[in-house]
């Protein structure tokens, strides 16, 4: 079940979720910087609230993830929701890794 091509894709999204945290908080905090706001403090809420896009950009889209399950669901393909989720898996644990990356480099943690 867990073939070549599923496992290239699942390294694939956990750094495009990865990718888009840290890159999305560090050039947050230059934007901060350039208007004068606390870098570290915006580059620390970014790393929480870009969670979820991140895992979207990493899957490719919401709305093909979600045809996938539907096809796993209704078309009896069950490898499809599987599939589906461990890219999802893979790409919330890409995105948690950015965001720990970013609370080490910041100082604090993030309050739930």
């Amino acid at each position: 079940m867990l073939s070549r091509e599923l496992l290239a894709t699942l390294i694939i999204d956990f750094f495009v979720a990865f990718g888009v945290i840290i890159g999305g908080a560090i050039i947050g905090g230059i934007g901060a910087f350039l208007i004068g706001k606390p870098p570290l403090s915006v580059m620390h809420d970014l790393a929480g609230s870009l969670k979820i896009w991140a895992i979207v950009a990493a899957i490719g889209g919401t709305f093909d993830a979600i045809t996938s399950i539907e096809r796993g669901l209704f078309y009896g393909t069950h490898d499809d929701i599987f599939k589906t989720g461990f890219m999802i898996f893979a790409a919330l644990c890409g995105a948690q890794s950015g965001t720990i990356l970013i609370q080490w480099i910041v100082g604090e943690s993030l309050s739930p």
